[in-house]
């Protein structure tokens, strides 16, 4: 069947826009206008990504993103963030919350899409990879779940594979534009700023406690998960 996407967008050109062209390419869509239809939407049944625009009357992307990661039903939901604002905090903001990409408008339709079969691709579990365990963190793609010291951890669709590929290299380097194209999915790093990857690092450091040492930062280069 094909993937579902919700579009959540005030603006009627654009909307429709956005509608056209991934019913083009075979999604499902369905629209929503503002927050609070998006939210109402949303308890009624999961789409299986969101493209959300930043500036919506009432309650704002910002915080439809909040409420939905807050809510454990909703919390692995994939999102894709659309700004106008030009201000990097804004974007910041938003993979802060736990967006998992963001594009600015005016933006290419066919970017969008390409966006979109990225992060649902990378949202899918792969379900014949096997556990991994470095440490006290433990990682199981099949289920994904993941837990420190045996303590469940909640992570996005972006931070569990962001943590699958630096507990996947081994104790190796990840530089950031391998991130971007094992996580985001993107063969160009320019396609993306290199931020993203430092900011979903800097969340999902949060999430893991005491074991968030072990994400260490290499100057100049990238990422390494530590051994010991």
């Amino acid at each position: 069947m094909a993937a579902e996407v919700l579009v959540v967008e005030d603006e009627p050109d654009i909307r429709n826009l956005i509608v056209h062209h991934l019913t083009r390419d075979g999604f499902r869509c369905d629209t929503a206008g503002n927050g609070t239809e998006a939210l109402t939407r949303l308890r009624k049944g999961l789409p299986d990504l969101v493209v959300l625009d930043l500036m919506l009357p009432g309650i704002d992307g910002l915080e439809v993103c909040r409420r939905v990661r807050a809510d454990p039903t909703t919390a692995a939901l994939p999102i894709i963030m659309l700004t106008a604002k030009a201000d990097e905090v804004d974007r910041v903001v938003g993979l802060e919350l736990g967006a998992d990409d963001y594009l600015a408008k005016p933006f290419s339709p066919k970017e969008l899409v390409a966006r979109v079969r990225a992060v649902l691709r990378r949202a899918r579990p792969t379900e014949t990879a096997r556990p991994l365990a470095v440490g006290p963190v433990s990682l199981d793609p099949a289920r994904h779940a993941v837990s420190v010291s045996g303590r469940a951890v909640e992570l996005t669709p972006k931070e569990f594979d962001l943590l699958h590929a630096l507990l996947a290299a081994a104790g190796r380097v990840l530089t950031r534009e391998h991130l971007l194209n094992r996580v985001w999915g993107y063969a160009h790093a320019d396609m993306i700023e290199s931020r993203t990857v430092d900011v979903h690092i800097r969340r999902l450091r949060s999430k893991l406690g005491d074991a968030e040492r072990r994400i260490a930062t290499i100057k100049g280069v990238g990422y390494r998960f530590e051994k010991e």
